[in-house]
This record gives structure tokens, sequence and C-alpha cells, in this order.
């Protein structure tokens, strides 16, 4: 765990990303598929070398998802996605979350959104746009319900995404049974409690292999998921899982994440180029 000194000095290293340039506005495209019962709108951000000779021609996604009761719209309300994109010299995917969590719900036919991520969306935007297609490649992240959905997904596909990340993150749903329409997905958890308890992040833990995925997540210290997020930090050192788990003064919202993810895009930047080291 950083303390919040050392956390606070990479934030302003990493804030100056800001302030870089870039030629192109975000995309918003619609991608359709068979586990979402609609087309979901995606908001995708170029770097501004996308269309440069001298780059390179496949370029690392980052995929940012958005938390509960947000869509596509989400990240590009906390930070600007198109200067992020051009800073990191990678491709940003914001999908729109749904209110999922980012399961297969076992209950609702037409809300399978990790399958419509993993099968669909990613292969999607590999179609459409210049990609690095390989897992270390790519890294996905997101806030609270997007946090979940974050570690969720790249805990249980590593082949997909080399990289996974949280902020403020729901990583064990569990403690919170009436809140953010989970029911609604899962079905009550006192009548479903083993269906709770495989659907959340912290029991994925003793599934996943050090560094498949490489793992960074945070929460801020007057948060109401700062406790379970510091489980997951207990349950990823038992099982020595290399990880990287920051915290800092902060609560639930945007101010928080708006300096929270770019100690993320350096993690990032540095699995991209093969020279992370936890």
């Amino acid at each position: 765990m950083l303390n919040p000194i050392k956390m606070l000095k990479v934030i302003a290293l990493c804030l100056t990303a800001q302030l870089w340039g870039n030629a192109h506005a975000a995309d918003t495209i619609s991608v359709a598929g068979k586990y979402i019962e609609k087309p979901m709108k995606v908001m995708v951000a170029l770097p501004s070398s996308y269309d440069r000779g001298d780059t390179p021609s496949k370029f690392p996604t980052i995929y940012l998802l958005n938390g509960h009761g947000g869509d596509y719209r989400n990240w590009s309300q906390i930070v600007d996605i198109d200067s992020v994109a051009t800073a990191m010299n990678a491709i940003v995917v914001c999908p729109s979350g749904r209110n999922s969590w980012y399961w297969d719900s076992p209950v609702v036919p037409g809300m399978q959104m990790e399958s419509f991520i993993i099968k669909e969306l990613v292969p999607e935007i590999d179609r459409r746009y210049r990609t690095r297609t390989d897992a270390a490649g790519r890294a996905i992240t997101g806030l609270s319900m997007g946090g979940h959905g974050g570690l969720w997904l790249g805990m249980r596909h590593p082949d997909v995404f080399g990289t996974a990340g949280s902020t403020s993150g729901g990583v064990d749903i569990r403690p919170f049974p009436e809140s953010w329409h989970m029911a609604d997905f899962l079905g009550k958890r006192d009548e479903f409690p083993e269906r709770w308890d495989s659907h959340t992040v912290i029991n994925l833990v003793d599934s996943i292999q050090p560094g498949k995925p490489n793992i960074i997540f945070d929460c801020g210290t007057d948060d109401f998921f700062y406790e379970v997020n510091c489980q997951l930090d207990k349950a990823l050192n038992d099982r020595k899982i290399p990880h990287r788990f920051l915290t800092a003064p902060g609560g639930h919202w945007n101010g928080y994440w708006r300096k929270s993810i770019h100690p993320q895009l350096e993690f990032f930047r540095r699995a991209f180029n093969g020279t992370l080291d936890i």
C-alpha cells in the first residue's frame, strides 16, 4: 500500500498528462450484440498520433467503465479522455454499464454484460480501430460499480485484459444486499447466497495466478467501500498475488476519481511498455 504522501506525488506527476494536446474529438459509436437487449453507445477517444505515419501501426486500448447510474459519458465528465488518449498514446473505450455490475445476469436474459464486453465489444473495437490484440496491450478499470467490473472482467479474462484496475470499487458486494439494484440482476441475497458469493470480486482471488492480470486498485479513506478494498488487499497479500493498492484521503465522488485515475494510467503505460515492476 502506498502512503497518501507518495500517492499525491505520483498524482502530481501524472496530472501533467492532461495538458498534452489532442487532435481527435472522441467518437460515439453504437455496438449491437446478442447478449444485450438493445445496441450500446460507446465513446472512443483516439490519440493525436493515430493518423500520423511515424507512429506505431497498432495502439493499446484502455477500457474505462462507468459507475451505477452512469453511462458512456461518465468518464468524459471527470477527465478529458481525448487528452488521456494522447498522453497514453492509446485508444480509450468507454462503454455503458447499464447498472449491470458487469456480470452475466442469471435473472435477466438481456443483461449478459460480461459476455457482451468480452465476446462482442472487444472484437468490434479491434475490428474498427488499429488496436493491439494481445492481452498485454489491453487494460481495464472503472469507478465504483465500474471498479468491480474492471477487476471482475480482468480477473476472469486475463487472456483478454493483461492489466486490470479499480477506483473506489465495490469489490465485495455482499455487505450491500439492498443497494444499487444488484438484487434485480442476481436475485435477493437471502434467497440466493451462493449466487452472491460467486459474483463478487473478492472471491475470485483464489482462482487467479500472479500477474494474470496485473492488478492495481485504490480507494479513498472516507469511502464507504474503503473497508472492502482493504479486505481485498489482505486477501491478495495472503495469496502472495503481486498488486498495487493505493489509498488517500477522499470519498466516493468525482473529485477523488479525477486524481485517482492518473496513477492507474501510469501503471497501464508501464504494463503496455513491458516495464512494469509491482
